[in-house]
């Protein structure tokens, strides 16, 4: 029986309404004075979302805002590296052409942790450099073509079990371009979760086919791209077939939780008490899953389900914007780790704001939720705000020090 209720008890930590309702606990303690972590100022988020708005019709003056997702980092430099791909996948059918570029995304979004404010990549051919999110989503991509996730040299454009379980850490390093002077943070620990990936992508056929290829989660969700699959629905199948891939500690009887961390101000029921989920990685991937799907002419709905992101751009925005106030006198000063009750609840007030924040991101554009969605919002947004102002205020770096493995952040 406790078997069966620490399952139950992850499922409820995999949903976003656990997510939601369990930082607008922490937010409204926050709100009351009662938090010992942060205070918020909400006379600050009329400005914070006008900040966003402005830059929102700069970035996208047409009012065509694409979803937060990774492919907008495959445009890095003004480079439709879509269309490259595609060039390089040549006649394919729509199906195959998705499950490619599932694996693509699939593994570009697991690198996608913070790679530190000294790491950058230079891509051949171009002569651009590109630094963070958009450096680790360009050598990714480069990365792909180049079959290093694939496990038959035949069929480089791809990924599959063998391929991931081979990858090392000198491999990605010099993928990435990897040196002395040109350090990646978690280099290790990115390789190594690249091999559990594999791993375990290995022990599901039913679910990614008998090689293990991330893309078969389009033929798992969308019936050969006929119909509809819900957004919530790749979060979930998400969790439930990867969630063996994350750091062990974070688990309940060996139920394993993924990004989900102990806060002991929050409710729950059972063995869910204290755990405050985000799964950040995860609903990054399944916002970079979108378009895929829609591409291959699956309609995705009930985006609204999914969460903003709880990451230190969208947190960033919110501490420089002056909406969150953290109150121990050392918070910027302090070396922090994931697990903190401080970096857990900043996430946590993170996710909650970003809903506040949303309508009134919207009512300064005159979008509608339907025309904007939190999707646009972020990417419109509250990421690319919080990486203005971390420049204006701390030449980009982020408002807080914390320690990355290279697997949450």
């Amino acid at each position: 029986m406790r078997q069966i209720a620490a399952a139950d008890a992850a499922r409820v930590l995999r949903s976003t309404a656990a997510i939601r309702s369990r930082a607008r606990q922490l937010l409204g303690l926050a709100r009351s004075g009662r938090s010992t972590y942060f205070s918020v100022n909400d006379a600050a988020m009329a400005d914070a979302a006008c900040t966003v708005a402005a830059l929102t019709r700069e970035r996208y003056p047409d009012g065509r805002i694409p979803y937060h997702s990774r492919w907008r980092h495959f445009e890095a430099g003004g480079v439709n590296r879509r269309a490259h791909l595609d060039a390089a996948l040549g006649e394919i059918g729509v199906v195959e052409r998705a499950r490619a570029q599932i694996d693509l995304v699939l593994v570009s979004v697991l690198l996608d942790a913070g790679a530190g404010a000294e790491w950058t990549y230079r891509e051949a051919g171009r002569g651009q450099s590109f630094a963070r999110s958009e450096g680790l989503g360009v050598a990714s991509f480069h990365a792909f073509l180049h079959g290093l996730f694939s496990g038959d040299p035949q069929q480089p454009l791809r990924v599959d079990a063998v391929g991931l379980q081979r990858v090392t850490a000198n491999d990605l390093a010099h993928a990435f371009q990897v040196s002395d002077n040109n350090p990646l943070v978690g280099l290790e620990e990115r390789a190594a979760l690249l091999r559990r990936l594999g791993a375990v992508l290995a022990e599901q056929p039913d679910v990614f086919g008998p090689l293990g290829r991330p893309g078969g989660l389009f033929d798992a969700l969308s019936a050969q791209g006929q119909g509809t699959v819900e957004a919530h629905d790749i979060l979930v199948l998400l969790l439930e077939t990867l969630s063996g891939i994350w750091p062990a500690q974070n688990a309940i009887e060996g139920e394993a939780l993924g990004d989900c961390w102990r806060h002991p101000a929050v409710d729950g029921d059972g063995l869910t008490t204290g755990w405050m989920p985000f799964h950040k990685l995860s609903q990054w991937l399944t916002y970079s899953l979108l378009e895929p799907f829609e591409w291959a002419g699956t309609r995705v709905t009930g985006l609204e389900a999914l969460t903003g992101l709880p990451e230190y751009r969208n947190g960033g925005l919110l501490i420089d914007a002056g909406v969150l106030r953290p109150l121990p006198a050392d918070w910027d000063a302090r070396a922090w780790q994931a697990g903190d009750t401080f970096i857990v609840e900043w996430r946590a007030l993170t996710v909650a704001l970003l809903d506040e924040i949303a309508p009134l991101v919207r009512a300064e554009l005159g979008l509608s939720e339907h025309q904007m969605p939190l999707a646009c919002v972020l990417e419109g947004g509250t990421w690319a705000a919080g990486r203005w102002l971390a420049q204006r205020v701390r030449g980009g770096l982020p408002p807080l020090n914390i320690v990355s493995d290279g697997t949450v952040f």
